[in-house]
Formats: C-alpha cells, sequence, structure tokens
C-alpha cells in the first residue's frame, strides 16, 4: 500500500523536530524522523495489524518517543491523519 499524508500531519511533525531540536539536537530530531519513518512503513505493510482506535481509525505508537498517528485505510493506501503525543495521566 502506499502511504497518504494529510497536511497536517507535515505541521506535526516539523513542530516535534523542532522542539527535539532547541531542547536537545539535530541527531534526536533525526532519530525520531527515522523512527516515524519506519512505523508508518510498517503500517503500509500490514495495516490491519495495528489497533482500532475508534471506528476505522489505526493508532500506530512509535516505540522510543512518546508519539502515536492515526491512520484509516483508504483502497490502496494508508491515509495518515494526525501525530500526537501520548498524554500521560498520573
Amino acid at each position: 500500500m502506499r502511504i497518504d499524508l494529510h497536511p497536517k500531519f507535515f505541521a506535526d511533525v516539523i513542530a516535534v523536530m523542532e522542539y527535539y531540536e532547541q531542547v536537545a539536537s539535530p541527531e534526536l530530531a533525526d532519530d525520531f524522523y527515522g523512527e516515524l519513518r519506519q512505523v508508518m512503513l510498517k503500517a503500509a505493510e500490514s495495516p490491519e495489524s495495528y489497533s482500532i482506535r475508534e471506528r476505522d481509525l489505526h493508532r500506530a505508537n512509535l516505540r522510543r518517543f512518546p508519539y502515536h498517528f492515526l491512520y484509516r485505510i483508504a483502497d490502496d493506501s494508508v491515509r495518515i491523519l494526525v501525530l500526537r503525543h501520548h498524554r500521560r495521566h498520573p
């Protein structure tokens, strides 16, 4: 399947990368992007393997970073809609 990215997703990714560059290093921002890309490719390879958040929205978690993205399966593509930070509650 191909990957189709919602325009808002680009803004989300850029914001996270800029944050990691400011608080840590460009290398950490690159590590984040590398892991994100890897999970996006896995979602495209087997889109049904990720959990369904609600109705037809699937959730794919990053392992090292506290982020996940939501996507839908549409015909021959995975439509990635948004990147979100995991909200932690005590």
